[in-house]
């Protein structure tokens, strides 16, 4: 949580204890930078009026940086050109003050969730990282192919080898990414950003 007014940061900090949150409070966007990644599922609840760099301006260095957390704006100045601008760079919500206390909470609770799914996927595709670096460069190459809908005699021909050798390669391929089928492996493909074209 980052906001300028200490009594604002204490009393979210306890709203979000009765619900068994754990929370960290900064004054500044400075302070909140210098603070280690956190290593679970997380949130940003920003104050838009911060002394120096505003909140929407944060959001901004943030995304530019690679940070990747949900933020829940909260303001007392807020208009609806800065909520827009704000939930396009994506922000989860942009609460008004005074809030009521639920639409906080449920806010975090949808902003973690984003951050869980999140990471799942970033765990997800590295772990799919992992199983296409398994690859030897021919297997990668036969993949290439597979994916964007080529057969096993067209691959060979591709390749200037034989179809025996491309189907063992193949074989090797979807046991080696863990695809089940045909259209499991061009989903790992899609994921992994391969040109399909």
């Amino acid at each position: 949580m980052v906001d300028d007014d200490l009594s604002v940061r204490r009393s979210i900090q306890g709203l979000l204890k009765t619900v068994g949150l754990r929370s960290e409070l900064f004054a500044s966007s400075q302070e909140f930078l210098g603070r280690p990644a956190a290593k679970g599922p997380s949130c940003l609840v920003l104050d838009v009026q911060l002394p120096g760099l505003s909140g929407i301006d944060f959001q901004r260095q943030l995304a530019h940086a690679g940070v990747e957390i949900p933020i829940i704006f909260i303001t007392a100045h807020g208009d609806i050109p800065m909520s827009v601008k704000a939930m396009k760079s994506g922000a989860v919500e942009f609460l008004t003050k005074p809030f009521n206390d639920q639409d906080l909470l449920d806010a975090v609770q949808q902003a973690l969730e984003r951050d869980r799914a999140r990471r799942r996927q970033q765990t997800e595709t590295a772990e799919l990282k992992r199983r296409y670096d398994e690859l030897t460069p021919r297997e990668r190459e036969v993949m290439r192919c597979v994916v964007k809908g080529m057969l096993n005699k067209q691959v060979a021909s591709e390749l200037g080898t034989s179809e025996i050798t491309v189907k063992v390669h193949r074989g090797r391929v979807m046991h080696k990414m863990q695809a089940e089928s045909l259209a499991d492996l061009v989903r790992m493909a899609e994921r992994l950003k391969f040109p399909l074209g």
